[in-house]
């Protein structure tokens, strides 16, 4: 015999990004008082597709309406909401991603863009390592390692670390955004998983842990953040093969400001001379002959994305880099 089948609601979820003022900014709303992505159930009868739902669900929580989203992933991990503990049904998310140009809202969501970093501040390597992953992750990290109840345990750990953080010879890897997430929640090092440990009526967290969990970015309802860190992980790693940048800038921009929007999304900082040679020689981009107007000092080439790199299906991304 078979127990009672598992109640299952679909919902639809969106990761928008855009720049503003060279930082990488997150449409969150706050409707139900903490950061959330905008999201809304799956309705079978009045969604002809999932993409149209979620456009629905994001024009009415922001006032935004998306030109083109991408799947990202499906979530539906037991437990994921908080309330499946309460007998809430198991809720499945499907996750998308879309990148655009900030813009006025509106909406029933209470939305704001966010800065991503406040998030992942430690993905934030601009102006140098950050000193939190010095002074609050590696200390923490490494007394989870020494709670490892066996030696294989302990040296598994331990290569994780390295591999996440940059520690080994490999150094780091922008990309490995969700390995680094998902390394802090299993070792309790961030807020969401001390708060589900309350919720299953586990024994409280230490004041310690709660003290480094406040330094480690801000926390999102439900697994949000896992999400989002998901979507960070894919467009950094789109960078190095895709123009996925064109989406988040105007029609025709100085080579300064296609820099500092492919820094403020790898949190690195690149080399102009370096990042000029590569973005032209692999033609991402061509003159406009007119000039920036209006700016400090020399009048800065417009350029635009070639019209082939845009239409491509597979285009020339910037390439591959690494900080300066």
């Amino acid at each position: 015999m078979t127990g009672p089948a598992t109640r299952v609601v679909i919902d639809l979820c969106a990761v928008i990004v855009a720049i503003t003022e060279d930082t990488p900014s997150i449409l969150v709303v706050r409707s139900l008082g903490e950061d959330a992505l905008p999201s809304g159930p799956f309705d079978a009868e009045d969604h002809a597709t999932l993409d149209k739902g979620l456009h629905l669900w994001v024009r009415e929580q922001t006032g935004l309406v998306l030109d083109y989203a991408e799947q990202l992933y499906t979530f539906g991990d037991k437990y994921r909401d908080p309330a499946e503990l309460d007998g809430a049904a198991r809720a499945v998310s499907v996750g998308y991603v879309a990148l655009v140009r900030a813009g006025a809202l509106a909406g029933s969501g209470e939305a704001a863009w966010v800065n991503w970093y406040d998030f992942f501040p430690w993905e934030d390597w601009r102006s140098g390592r950050p000193k939190l992953i010095g002074t609050h992750i590696l200390p923490r990290l490494e007394r989870w390692i020494g709670e490892a109840k066996s030696r294989e345990q302990r040296e598994g750990r331990r290569d994780r670390v390295a591999t996440a953080f940059g520690t080994s010879d490999a150094g780091w890897d922008l990309v490995r955004v969700l390995e680094r997430y998902e390394l802090l929640f299993q070792a309790s090092c961030i807020a969401e998983p001390l708060r589900d440990a309350v919720a299953r009526g586990l024994p409280p967290s230490s004041e310690a842990d709660k003290g480094v969990a406040a330094f480690l970015g801000h926390p999102m309802s439900r697994d949000y953040r896992r999400i989002l860190a998901t979507a960070m992980s894919r467009i950094r790693g789109k960078l190095t093969y895709r123009p996925v940048v064109f989406d988040l800038l105007p029609h025709t921009f100085t080579l300064l400001q296609l820099q500092k929007t492919v820094e403020a999304l790898s949190g690195t900082t690149l080399h102009k001379q370096n990042f000029r040679r590569m973005v032209i020689s692999g033609k991402l981009v061509e003159p406009t002959g007119e000039t920036e107007q209006g700016g400090p000092g020399r009048p800065a080439e417009l350029h635009r994305f070639r019209q082939e790199v845009t239409g491509e299906q597979l285009a020339p991304g910037v390439g591959r880099f690494g900080r300066r």
